[in-house]
Formats: structure tokens, C-alpha cells, sequence
């Protein structure tokens, strides 16, 4: 039998080493090339405090919690100073560790919102605020830069487990641990002793939880496949609103399209990408937060999550064009 196959990348460590590498001298407010490049979680941490020092006027980080390994979980607001907003979205990258993309877009999103003179955007601003959480899974994340880069769960240890971590996004009561989780700990899709087991999604739950009459969306960023998905994971069944989530997510992988001829796929969870239970968008719908999606980034395979820095700045503008799409939509439509 003759197996016939192509070499996609020809040297994975070289691709890693490249992925890691820095310029520390660069800074937010120095250079449009710090949103550029990769940051480790102590970079990433220290721009919070540099881009929320920069702006005071229309960004506050805010502490939502702890991880398993006590390192502090961040969201930043960015607000435009109205007393009184409508509502407020939100958005959040690295729940998985090792999709490095998904923080380089927090960070490139939320330098776009306080500097370019986007009219959407800014519109939306007057009247809404955005949270952004840069960097969920602050454990793993650390671990895939130290470590093993192709680390996906937390760092979260219980008696008697023989392996490490929790699945962050296989944790939420959203058919807790049924199809597409495991209950087995050494799984990449462990789902946990029990529903928000894990003190990152307690951290997370909690926040949403004490705003959902003020939360009116949820975005979660992901790696890789290029698609933009709604509820369900869980089941193939449609959700009440599919016809809706379903034009809005053509929408936004039409502003995807229009950047750079990128091309995403679009449906609900299951159908488009796999079945999962126990996460964080089917979560936040079954709450009643109607408009919650989940991006897939680039790209479809040839370099996966070691996807270069050079792809950074494309990938990033065409997501922040989809972001934007449906952000314009929700805050047209309520």
C-alpha cells in the first residue's frame, strides 16, 4: 500500500523558537510591532498595567479572580466615561493554552479600540463597554511558553490524579461532561471533578453572573480552523434562535472575507466543527445571553497553533472587521 503525504512544516522546534521570539524593548506606546509579535504572560501582564496607565480615562482593569497556581485573572473595561451604558459585551481569549493567536488578538483589539478612528466602534462606545479578558488560562498559558507548547488544559491538581489540568472550555454546566468531554484526567478534554469546578471558570461564571442584566454578548476567541460558530455544542439540535446567530455570523464571516479574501466557515458548534459539551458559549446562551459566538482564527492546518507572527497583524484585522460586524448588529438591534 502506498501512502501518499506532504510535509507541512519542515522543522517544528525552529517554528517555536520563532514563535517565542521578542523584543522586550518594544512597548505598547512605542511601536504598532509590540501588537505584532507574542507575548509571554509576564509581557502581558505588564502591558495591562502600561495600556490601562496610558488610557485612565477609558480603560480599568479589573481583578475577576485567581487560578489554580494563584496567578491573578484580569478583565479590562473599555468604556468612553458615560454614567449610564446600555449594555455591555463581552469578549475573551486563551482558554486554551497553547493557541497563542487568541491572546495576540485581545491585545491587538483592545490598542484598536483606543486608537483607531473607527466610527463603528467608537459609536459603540458612547452608549456600551466592552469587556475584554486578554488571557483566561494564565497557568497553562505560562506552562505552554516554559514547558510544553502544545499544552491546551490549566495546571489544576487533585488527589489521587495521576495527570495535570483541567479543559477550561469542558467545565461549564452546559451538558456537563457529555459527548466531546472526558471524565478522564490525562484527556485534553477533561471536563473536571464537577460543573465550574475550576477556580478560572469559577472566576469567569461569577463576573457574568453578577452583570447579566448588563451583558448583552459573548465572544469567545479561539485557534485554529477559520470559523465562526454559535450554540450548540452540546447537541445538533438547533437553538430558538439559530435563523438569527445564523445571519449574523454570515455577516461577520463576510467582513472576514472583505479584508484579506480570507475564508471562514460559519454554522452552529456541532455541525460546523464537532460535538462538546461543557462550554462556555452554550453556557452563556442557556443564560440568556442570545448573541454568544465562538471564532475559530487562522489558519486551516499548515502551521496550526504555531502559527507564525507574520500572520499576527492579517489574522487580527480581519477578526477585529468580524468583532465589529456583529458588535454593530447586536447594538443596532436590541
Amino acid at each position: 500500500m502506498c501512502i501518499i503525504f506532504r510535509v507541512l512544516v519542515e522543522d517544528v522546534q525552529q517554528l517555536i523558537k520563532k514563535q517565542k521570539h521578542t523584543n522586550v524593548a518594544l512597548t505598547p506606546r512605542g511601536t504598532s510591532l509590540y501588537y505584532e509579535m507574542y507575548h509571554p504572560l509576564e509581557e502581558i501582564y505588564l502591558w495591562m498595567s502600561q495600556i490601562t496607565k496610558a488610557y485612565p480615562s477609558v480603560i480599568e482593569k479589573i481583578l475577576i479572580g485567581s487560578s489554580s497556581e494563584k496567578r491573578l485573572i484580569y478583565v479590562l473595561k473599555v468604556f468612553n466615561g458615560t454614567t449610564s451604558p446600555r449594555g455591555a459585551l463581552w469578549i475573551d481569549c486563551g482558554i486554551h493554552a497553547r493557541e497563542w493567536i487568541s491572546p495576540a488578538f485581545c491585545q491587538w483589539f483592545i490598542h484598536y479600540l483606543v486608537t483607531a478612528q473607527n466610527r463603528v466602534l467608537t459609536n459603540i462606545l458612547k452608549s456600551f463597554e466592552i469587556y475584554v479578558l486578554p488571557v483566561w488560562n494564565v497557568d497553562g498559558y505560562e506552562y505552554s511558553w516554559t514547558t510544553t507548547r502544545f499544552w491546551r488544559k490549566n495546571r489544576s491538581k487533585y488527589n489521587g490524579d495521576q495527570c495535570v489540568g483541567t479543559d477550561l472550555n469542558r467545565n461549564w454546566d452546559a451538558s456537563w461532561c457529555g459527548p466531546g468531554a472526558s471524565n478522564d484526567p490525562c484527556s485534553d478534554t477533561y471536563c473536571g471533578r464537577y460543573p465550574e469546578s475550576e477556580p478560572e471558570v469559577k472566576a469567569v461564571a461569577a463576573f457574568i453572573r453578577k452583570r447579566l442584566d448588563h451583558i448583552i454578548s459573548y465572544i469567545s476567541i479561539h485557534s485554529y480552523s477559520q470559523m465562526v460558530m454559535f450554540p450548540y455544542s452540546y447537541k445538533f439540535s438547533k437553538s430558538k434562535d439559530h435563523d438569527e446567530l445564523n445571519y449574523v455570523a454570515w455577516k461577520a464571516v463576510t467582513a472576514v472575507r472583505s479584508v484579506h479574501g480570507t475564508s471562514y466557515s460559519f454554522g452552529n458548534s456541532a455541525k460546523t466543527i464537532y460535538l462538546s459539551s461543557g462550554c462556555s458559549d452554550d453556557w452563556a446562551y442557556d443564560l440568556g445571553i442570545k448573541y454568544s459566538f465562538t471564532f475559530e482564527l487562522r489558519d486551516t492546518g499548515t502551521y496550526g497553533f504555531l502559527l507564525p507572527a507574520s500572520f499576527i497583524k492579517p489574522t487580527c484585522e480581519e477578526a477585529t472587521a468580524a468583532v465589529s460586524e456583529i458588535l454593530h448588529y447586536i447594538v443596532q438591534t436590541i
